[in-house]
């Protein structure tokens, strides 16, 4: 590679790293959990009738960012959504009129996504269902001690340190 190239080299496994190794096992359960977790939670909000659980994350971040609203970018970076899947997204909200787009006055090229209050009533809605969910599957089934273990590694595991800034609170 020239000194020029801009490419940063692929990371390559520790010393000893083997595809048998106990700790890819950790990580590997980690992904399985974090999956069926996922699913169980979108499972219950479907049966019970409501909105998706990717169109859940996308409310509950304008929802909780000051004046219910967020540049398309700020969306991008919170939810768990690639940038061509959120503006699908959106879009579908925008229609379900649970979101609206506007300009930014400050900026001619930008757009705001703006939660509406029949957004926020349906975000209300599909709270009880979700809470309980985690709750349920997540909360209950861990002792307060481990909640707390589990912060703190994943606030070491987060590297841009975008967790959430309630996860730190007491």
């Amino acid at each position: 590679m020239s000194e020029s190239d801009d490419t940063a080299a692929a990371p390559t496994a520790g010393p000893g790293m083997r595809p048998d190794d106990w700790r890819l096992a950790v990580w590997r359960s980690f992904l399985r959990t974090h999956s069926q977790l996922v699913r169980q939670l979108e499972h219950q909000l479907q049966q019970h009738g409501k909105i998706a659980l990717g169109s859940y994350d996308v409310l509950v971040q304008l929802a909780e960012a000051p004046g219910y609203r967020l540049r398309m970018s700020e969306l991008a970076e919170a939810v768990l959504l690639s940038r061509s899947g959120l503006t699908r997204l959106v879009d579908r909200l925008q229609r379900d009129g649970l979101v609206q787009r506007e300009p930014d006055p400050d900026d001619a090229r930008g757009m705001y996504t703006v939660l509406t209050a029949k957004g926020r009533d349906i975000l209300r809605d599909a709270s009880h269902v979700h809470l309980a969910g985690v709750s349920a599957l997540v909360l209950d089934q861990l002792s307060d001690a481990e909640l707390h273990q589990l912060r703190t590694l994943m606030l070491r595991l987060d590297p841009a340190g975008s967790l959430d800034a309630s996860v730190t609170a007491d």
